[in-house]
């Protein structure tokens, strides 16, 4: 399977004027080749294939206003062009919305192809660049990388990505099966009643986050001044996100690790952070990365993850003799079941229904729908 291994490094002077070269130039090859297939589709009804952008890039490079592109590595160029034509692949089969242009007050990348780096051992070299990159290596690749990305975000760090190919590691039967639920005060609770809780990272930065907001408010734009608030306030999101992050990969390899089969809902998150009580709540466990980390992580380690459909009534059904009640509002945690007396805590109950429903789909002879 094919994987990212992402490591930070910390370039010289000279290698961050190269790389802010390379970012430049790539996102205007990005753009321009965006516009122009937007104007040729939407006002000729014509398609604008890969290899006739590529040919116009080549005499970009000859014209005297472009002529600056010639100063960066060209496969880097052309990596811009494949990564436009997978995009618009992605729109036409609905799996994303239509590209949009790039930004430079966003995060930054560059890809390398194969061609375009030379590793040997832990020294990385790229194209127009003399001496390799200082990575922090904090792990070893598992085969030699097909495809090269460096990128840097909004709080002025570089980061390196490797495409490798990775074998599944199988893990060891665990003779335990699963159902999860999402919440907001236990991020992830589980059918045999383990609570993860919830940090509530953005809590934690808030005061922070909301003082280096308001000095950036205040600062005149296009100020020297501005530029080190904005990157202050950068700095404070990239870290919640990073604690956020660490919390989640945590807590998801826990418990692909201890069991064999992880049944878990399918939520509609961007319909749900339409309740402006709960949005802020709801971003900030990250359900959708939950996820998307059960999935791939599953993959990888050789376990069944299972989503049930996202009408399913967990919440609101008696996990023992499966009496459905007609509501069940959030302010109710516990309930007692008015056919078998059972006495119910909210969010084990529906983690319960989640586990029963997963092993109903397995085998075949579900009245639930699969997502």
């Amino acid at each position: 399977m094919k994987c990212g291994y992402k490591y930070r490094f910390y370039p010289t002077a000279e290698q961050q004027q190269i790389l802010a070269q390379t970012f430049g130039c790539v996102r205007f090859v990005y753009n321009w080749a965006l516009k122009l297939k937007t104007e040729a589709f939407y006002e000729k009804q014509q398609k604008v294939s890969n290899s006739q952008l590529s040919s116009a890039v080549t005499v970009l490079k000859t014209e005297e206003k472009t002529a600056w592109l010639k100063d960066v590595s060209s496969v880097t160029l052309q990596q811009s062009l494949r990564s436009l034509d997978t995009a618009f692949m992605n729109f036409f089969q609905k799996r994303a919305g239509y590209p949009n242009f790039k930004s430079r007050h966003n995060r930054q990348s560059a890809s390398y192809p194969k061609t375009g780096f030379k590793l040997v051992g832990e020294s990385l070299t790229l194209a127009k660049m003399k001496e390799p990159l200082n990575i922090r290596w904090s792990r070893a690749l598992p085969s030699e990388p097909s495809k090269v990305t460096i990128s840097k975000d909004s709080s002025d760090r570089y980061f390196v990505s490797f495409s490798v190919d990775k074998d599944s590691l199988i893990l060891p039967t665990a003779s335990k099966q699963v159902g999860v639920d999402l919440g907001i005060t236990d991020t992830v609770i589980t059918s045999d009643g383990f609570k993860s809780g919830n940090p509530k990272i953005t809590k934690q930065y808030e005061r922070q986050l909301a003082r280096a907001q308001h000095r950036l408010a205040k600062c005149e734009k296009g100020s020297s001044n501005r530029k080190k608030a904005k990157l202050a306030v950068a700095k404070i999101h990239a870290k919640i996100a990073d604690v956020r992050s660490d919390f989640s990969h945590k807590l998801t390899t826990k418990l692909v690790r201890e069991n064999d089969l992880i049944a878990i809902e399918d939520l509609q998150v961007k319909n749900m952070i339409k309740n402006h009580k709960l949005a802020k709540a709801i971003v900030d466990v990250a359900w959708g990365e939950l996820v998307r980390q059960f999935e791939y992580k599953g993959k990888a380690y050789g376990r069944e993850i299972v989503q049930i459909d996202k009408f399913f009534p967990s919440s609101k059904r008696c996990s023992e003799c499966g009496y459905i009640s007609k509501s069940m509002p959030l302010n109710i945690r516990k309930w007692v079941c008015p056919e078998c007396k059972t006495k119910h805590d909210r969010d084990i109950n529906a983690a319960k229904n989640i586990l029963k429903a997963g092993l109903a789909i397995l085998a075949g002879c579900d009245q639930v729908r699969q997502p």
